[in-house]
């Protein structure tokens, strides 16, 4: 189980660093096996910093190349030969520092060096957005709005920061440890602190909400479902945040109502599950098993043959569901969902 430290300190007030963390939880019996850094674009930014360009002149032996002295908060500023087409004099540009490695979105990383071009001396790189991995465009260089000093770390304007994971072999009996809230109420034992969970009073129940009625066949294999019904929904990317979260855990990022579904599992606990509403037929959600060798296609794509004790969600005509195993492709969210049916 993977945990992020900086996950968990959303949860709870701990300044302690992620070794003297995972000694507290191995010593509670959430054995951290390991501990790794993630960093939110490969290289982290080392040595990238913010620029401020003083002076832009063109490059008198090149017509696409203007020669400049960028101030990046050393003794003296650097002299850097810059292609961009929009570099001009008073920008806040990032620049990449002598000996920093840079990791562009679309290539093999590449240190920089000192170096002449066209017979003209360059101390360094003003960079794009995706020759430092940031994005994919190439028009020109990053120019930059903020008041900050010269030589700030990029990664501090850009919010950064790297992150700290906890590799924890869970053992069969700490299943209430299996989430970043789970391991967060060790800790607030062991340190005496609270743990803050998310703040939720915003959250309305409108009157005009649609109702999916629940029928549980078979009360024995599932004693208990609940659903909550979501409407206009605009299915897109998650916030940059939120993937972060995700991806420090080994998580991929898919859409926003997917990614919300994983993101509540790993803090809470709590599984869920997102049907698109619209797909609900008969607006009823039905808990059974289906007959030997019924086929489901999940959502990867793949029919599958069924067993007689696979209990499955359906609506009032077909399976959407392998109860807490796999989603259906049919019942998926997709991007002209506009409203959902959580489990």
């Amino acid at each position: 189980m993977l945990i992020s430290l900086d996950w968990l300190k959303q949860l709870i007030q701990i300044n302690k660093p992620a070794e003297e963390v995972g000694e507290l939880l191995t010593g509670a019996g959430l054995e951290v096996e390991s501990i790794h850094t993630v960093e939110a674009v490969p290289g982290g930014l080392a040595g990238i910093v913010i620029g401020e360009v003083l002076t832009c002149e063109r490059h008198p032996d090149a017509d696409r190349l203007s020669i400049t002295t960028v101030d990046i908060g050393a003794e003296a500023p650097a002299n850097i030969v810059c292609g961009a087409p929009n570099v001009a004099a008073g920008q806040k540009v990032v620049v990449a520092t002598v000996n920093s490695t840079l990791y562009p979105s679309g290539g093999e990383p590449f240190k920089i060096k000192k170096s002449k071009i066209r017979g003209a001396a360059s101390e360094g790189m003003i960079c794009a957005e995706d020759e430092i991995g940031l994005g994919t465009s190439h028009a020109g260089i990053m120019v930059l709005d903020t008041d900050l000093p010269n030589g700030t770390p990029a990664a501090n304007y850009f919010g950064l920061s790297s992150d700290e994971v906890f590799e924890i072999g869970l053992t069969p009996n700490r299943a209430d440890a299996a989430s970043h809230y789970g391991v967060a109420r060790d800790l607030q034992a062991l340190l005496k602190v609270p743990v803050q969970l998310p703040d939720v009073s915003a959250f309305t129940v409108a009157s005009t909400s649609r109702a999916i009625a629940v029928e549980v066949e078979n009360t024995e294999a599932c004693p208990r479902y609940a659903g909550v019904t979501v409407s206009g929904l605009k299915v897109g990317p998650s916030p940059e945040w939120l993937q972060k979260r995700l991806r420090a855990i080994g998580l991929s990022p898919i859409n926003n109502v997917v990614d919300v579904t994983n993101y509540v599992l790993h803090e809470l606990g709590q599984p869920l599950h997102a049907f698109d509403a619209d797909k609900i037929s008969g607006g009823k959600i039905v808990v059974k098993n289906l007959a030997e060798g019924s086929t489901f296609v999940t959502l990867d794509g793949v029919e599958r043959k069924l067993k007689a004790t696979d209990l499955m969600i359906c609506n009032a005509e077909e399976p959407m569901a392998i109860g807490g195993v796999f989603g259906g492709k049919e019942s998926g969210v997709s991007e002209e969902t506009t409203a959902i049916f959580i489990e």
